[in-house]
């Protein structure tokens, strides 16, 4: 059996393959973002998935494409965890931009590939190999456009008054926007990327507000400069998006695009499906 799996923050698919490729089931546990949780809670999250559980041992090849996997020491983290729950398994451990490549590309066809979902990052690809330039710190400093980032511009400019009343209004019956719930959950309590990233909805139901729209075009704009446009072939190849915030900001995100002398490809909401095809492939090959 084989399991090849897309992690996020906030979600993460799993697809169990027989060797022949064909799918046998599919699941879904919390996200396993190894750089904001701990080994014990990305234990707790897996096992307490029935069908993984279940099928622990019977398990001998592991490709897992997962948010926070960029970095040698979170990757190492979580393969540390599998090995102690997948025992008869082997491992290969990537970060979610492969997954969003494969998902998307076709081989030998240059492209650039973003990620928009609860977090943000951008990648190279020339047809064989991916080159990425720019190395992701994370929510904190990083993730433009992305789920969190909105969430933090909501919250700024809703406590900054720069937020219209009427909006403002609606904000604050939609969430509880006291401090110290928002402090609790940002500086104390696990994933606090994806308790930001839940306040992106409120941007998506209302971005036709002028103001809304103001934020969005922002942040756009701020990944387009900082991490598109940092590649020479950005003109002349299409740009892949993969994510929520990719695919229901689709529109918008074209416009900013165009501004930019920039071509959309493909927008994908969930990488899986790609991906699974993708090692369907491999496995026919």
């Amino acid at each position: 059996m084989i399991f090849v799996v897309d992690s996020g923050s906030t979600k993460t698919d799993w697809i169990a393959l027989d060797d022949s490729g064909e799918v046998l089931f599919s699941t879904q546990t919390l996200g396993l973002n190894p750089q904001v949780l701990s080994s014990a809670i990305l234990n707790e999250r897996i096992i307490n998935n029935y069908d993984l559980y279940q099928n622990r041992e019977k398990v001998s090849q592991i490709y897992f494409y997962g948010a926070g996997c960029g970095v040698d020491s979170p990757a190492k983290r979580i393969e540390k965890v599998f090995s102690e729950i997948f025992t008869q398994s082997k491992f290969s451990i990537k970060e979610d931009t492969y997954a969003a490549v494969y998902a998307t590309t076709q081989p030998n066809e240059p492209a650039i590939v973003c990620i928009m979902g609860t977090g943000s990052n951008c990648t190279y690809y020339d047809g064989e190999e991916i080159e990425q330039r720019i190395t992701s710190l994370g929510y904190v400093l990083m993730d433009e456009a992305s789920g969190n980032f909105y969430g933090k511009q909501l919250i700024r400019s809703y406590y900054f008054k720069t937020m219209p009343k009427e909006l403002a209004e609606k904000f604050e019956n939609q969430y509880d926007l006291s401090a110290d719930v928002i402090k609790e959950n940002v500086y104390r309590k696990e994933n606090p990327n994806t308790y930001l990233a839940n306040f992106a909805q409120f941007i998506i139901e209302n971005k036709e507000v002028p103001h809304m729209r103001t934020l969005i075009d922002d942040g756009l704009q701020r990944f387009i400069s900082h991490q598109i446009l940092q590649f020479k072939d950005a003109t002349v190849i299409p740009i892949h998006l993969v994510g929520s915030i990719a695919f229901y900001l689709k529109s918008e995100i074209n416009e900013a695009l165009n501004k930019n002398g920039l071509t959309m490809g493909n927008v994908v909401k969930r990488p899986i499906d790609g991906l699974v095809l993708y090692h369907q492939k491999l496995l026919h090959n």
